[in-house]
């Protein structure tokens, strides 16, 4: 049976000077990968959290030559989900749907911080492929 549960969790890694180390974007009920395959995570890597922050979805896209709409998609959902985790564990005064993203804990260890947030589905999403059917496609 196809997962129908859309939540998802992000799990953000920073350094000590508040640089991106990883993130981990999936679904909360299945823990399969949302996104992944975009290269954004590489992209963002070593950068400080101003610099992610201050990054533009149309600009990404290009910069990580995706021309497929689903790598998109994928793509939209990494950024504004990280966005959100890293705009609100700043206290930024940018607006973020609380409603929709709430930070579930930040731990602070001595040589980093781990940021998890909780992250409902948008209000409009695509048709829903099982998982299954999709890594079935996949395969000649």
């Amino acid at each position: 049976m196809p997962c129908k549960d859309t939540t998802s969790q992000i799990t953000v890694i920073l350094d000590e000077s508040d640089c991106l180390i990883s993130f981990d974007f999936s679904k909360l009920t299945c823990q399969k990968s949302v996104g992944g395959g975009t290269g954004f995570v590489e992209f963002c890597r070593g950068k400080h959290v101003g610099e992610v922050v201050k990054l533009e979805f149309s600009d990404l896209v290009a910069d990580l030559k995706l021309t497929d709409s689903e790598e998109q998609f994928l793509l939209y959902l990494e950024w504004d989900a990280l966005g959100a985790a890293l705009n609100q564990y700043q206290g930024s005064p940018h607006e973020v749907d609380r409603d929709r993203y709430q930070i579930a804990t930040i731990s602070y260890e001595s040589d980093q911080v781990e940021i998890r947030q909780m992250v409902a589905p948008p209000a409009e999403m695509p048709k829903l492929i099982p998982c299954r059917k999709r890594a079935g496609e996949k395969t000649p």
